[in-house]
């Protein structure tokens, strides 16, 4: 076991980027209303079509 050096270490640079102060935007989105509706994920897909096979 070795005991502590006499020779002090250097000091630590922070990577690239951690210490810059960070600030969180909100961007508005218009959206025309003649635009189709996006297409839903595959879980919703899937729900979507159990519930319609289910009988009422």
């Amino acid at each position: 076991m070795t005991g502590p050096t006499s020779t002090p270490r250097g000091e630590h640079q922070p990577a690239p980027g951690v210490t810059w102060q960070t600030e969180l935007v909100r961007v508005e989105q218009l959206v025309d209303d003649e635009t189709p509706h996006p297409r839903q994920n595959r879980a919703t897909r899937r729900a979507l079509k159990r519930a319609a096979r289910r009988p009422k």
